[in-house]
């Protein structure tokens, strides 16, 4: 019975199961008809906009860096106990964080 678990059986057994679900799933789809309203872009009902509206990696940056001095400070602090001594790591990581979101 553990021969089953094993992974290469598994993909061996798997594979054609995923391909008759994929052959089903092509049949109920019905007949494909393109038409110009398909391949239009879709703007919940405004135009498409004809300029780029990405400013930059920048803002998305400044928030990852948050997130991760924010989770990675909570578990290396969680990971001690209790102590006195844990004072000054966390008012390091509060005052790292509000400068982050100071800017």
């Amino acid at each position: 019975m553990d021969i089953l678990l094993s992974p290469p059986l598994a993909f061996l057994i798997y594979l054609p199961l995923v391909f008759a679900i994929f052959l089903v799933g092509k049949a109920l789809a019905g007949k494909e008809s393109p038409n110009a309203a398909k391949s239009a872009l879709y703007g919940s009902g405004e135009a498409a906009p004809t300029s780029l509206a990405a400013p930059g990696y920048q803002p998305f940056f400044l928030v990852a860096l948050f997130f991760a001095m924010l989770h990675l400070g909570v578990l290396v602090l969680g990971t001690g106990s209790l102590d006195l001594r844990l004072i000054p790591p966390i008012a390091g990581l509060v005052l790292a964080l509000f400068a982050l979101i100071l800017g």
